[in-house]
């Protein structure tokens, strides 16, 4: 068990500055924690995480998770890092690799079932990641690769 980070995207405006999703799984009271000034809806991703996780037919670590979502004076709303947090998760369990994951940037909201559903904000995500030389991967950006 260990650590992973992942590169995301808030979407402030027409702006969409980097959110980087920290996972750490280690030992302690089994737990889901999710700190960095997360409002309300993004609490709810645990729930959301937690369900698509098993749904995929992974394994959700029956361990002490502690999810930070930095610059925490950053405004975070909505299900936009539900993807992040679930592939840090998996990343930090060893249940997916690490090949390739500081080239790219994650977003989205996932369904219980699991099923990557879109958010907004994407072509500033799009066009930021490009910036930056990194690849986006969200529900609406799959297209989006092919105007670049």
């Amino acid at each position: 068990m260990g650590l992973a980070i992942i590169h995301s995207r808030a979407s402030v405006g027409i702006d969409a500055p980097q959110v980087t999703v920290e996972v750490h799984i280690g030992p302690g009271m089994p737990g889901f924690h999710l700190v960095g000034l997360a409002e309300t809806s993004v609490k709810e991703s645990k729930d959301r995480v937690r369900s698509a996780i098993l749904n995929s037919k992974f394994l959700f670590p029956s361990r002490k998770i502690t999810v930070n979502l930095a610059p925490a004076d950053l405004p975070k709303d909505g299900g936009r890092f539900d993807l992040p947090i679930a592939i840090g998760i998996l990343i930090a369990s060893e249940q997916l690799p690490t090949d390739r994951i500081n080239d790219t940037e994650l977003l989205g909201e996932l369904a219980l079932s699991g099923e990557l559903r879109a958010v907004n904000g994407v072509i500033a995500a799009a066009m930021a990641s490009n910036k930056h030389q990194r690849v986006l991967i969200s529900p609406e950006a799959m297209p989006m690769r092919l105007l670049w």
